[in-house]
């Protein structure tokens, strides 16, 4: 999701290439609720040059079997591994106050509670466990994956375009 694409489009989501020989897809969500993916039609790539129609099939291991449109082969199919998808952000439902999404959060300069500068927000990952606000600056010597929690990002101001965070105790 760490796409430089133009602020109107979101990643919600990735093709991961053939699901068996017929033509489907192995189709990653990354909505709230993976099968919202289906209502934001039709999705593009990330230049925005090739938009497609996407009919959930069935879950499977990691997200969904899927239709995608001008996909009739395995060859097919296999041709579009690693394409993310897209939606127009007007597509997309209004968040809660208290979320947010990823593409919003990239590039956001991180400040401490004392407001010394960390770095910016390179990208946000999730391996399982939950988000992590992948960290990189001057400061550092490698990126640093600060937790994207309450206590670890207390306050996340998007019209400021900044992060205040309280790191846990030997992180930075």
């Amino acid at each position: 999701m760490t796409s430089e694409t133009d602020d109107n489009m979101i990643c919600v989501g990735s093709l991961s290439g053939a699901y068996g020989v017929q033509g489907e897809v192995r189709l990653k969500s990354f909505c709230a609720e993976p099968s919202d993916i289906a209502d934001y039609n039709p999705l593009s790539d990330a230049s925005g040059s090739r938009q497609f129609a996407v009919t959930l099939i069935r879950p499977i291991k990691g997200g969904y079997a899927a239709r995608v449109s001008g996909v009739a082969t395995k060859e097919d199919a296999d041709a579009l591994r690693g394409t993310d998808l897209f939606a127009l952000r007007d597509q997309l439902p209004n968040l809660p106050d208290d979320e947010f999404y990823h593409a919003d959060l990239i590039g956001l300069e991180v400040l401490d509670a004392g407001g010394a500068v960390l770095g910016r927000v390179k990208s946000v990952q999730n391996h399982g466990a939950g988000d992590l606000l992948e960290l990189h600056g001057p400061a550092f010597k490698n990126t640093v994956l600060l937790p994207f929690t309450k206590e670890a990002v207390p306050t996340v101001d998007l019209a400021g375009g900044r992060i205040i965070a309280d790191p846990p105790e030997g992180l930075i």
